[in-house]
């Protein structure tokens, strides 16, 4: 799997990819702030047609707006992330679909849990975004449209904008087909 923006310090070991972010790192398309950043670290896999992808992350996060969870990309401007997003303490699952520009979406979590689960299930046209802080009962906390391209890029990703950087843990990723339902 190639990096987009690799960062300066990461290691892999068996299923677990650990990684401190590079200061200022971040994707976002122009909404609200007028700025385009795509400089977050992403490491993707290719994936075709429906397929789901599932980790558990588990971050120190420390500045405002930290991140780390999953992304989906085409390119620049077609992709969405979600994971853990710190806001002002407190650990928020979020949801940041662009198709040219970025929207933004959070659920704040109670007691800052030290891991959370991501199952990102992608359904022609839809993308669904799942979180679980046990990784048995999963809460669905976005439907997003995602162009219809046959082959994508899937995989972790994470951010420290405002931040000096921050340590985060990825293990279990699996990405592949949808189960029979």
């Amino acid at each position: 799997m190639p990096w987009h923006n690799e960062p300066h310090r990461w290691r892999q070991s068996g299923g677990t990819l650990t990684l401190r972010t590079d200061p200022h790192t971040d994707f976002w398309q122009a909404t609200g702030y007028g700025f385009v950043r795509d400089n977050g670290h992403f490491l993707g896999e290719p994936a075709t047609g429906d397929f789901r992808a599932e980790v558990r992350v588990a971050g120190q996060y420390r500045d405002l707006y930290d991140q780390a969870g999953l992304m989906v990309r085409l390119d620049a401007q077609n992709w969405l992330k979600c994971g853990i997003e710190f806001v002002e303490g407190v650990q928020h699952v979020s949801a940041v679909a662009t198709r040219e520009f970025s929207d933004w979406s959070v659920i704040p979590l109670p007691d800052n849990p030290p891991a959370i689960h991501l199952r990102l299930d992608r359904k022609g046209d839809g993308l669904e975004v799942y979180f679980s802080v046990d990784g048995t009962r999963f809460t669905l906390a976005r439907l997003a449209y995602f162009p219809p391209v046959p082959e994508v890029l899937v995989g972790p990703m994470a951010c420290s904008p405002e931040g000096e950087g921050f340590e985060v843990e990825f293990s279990g990723l699996q990405v592949g087909p949808l189960p029979a339902s």
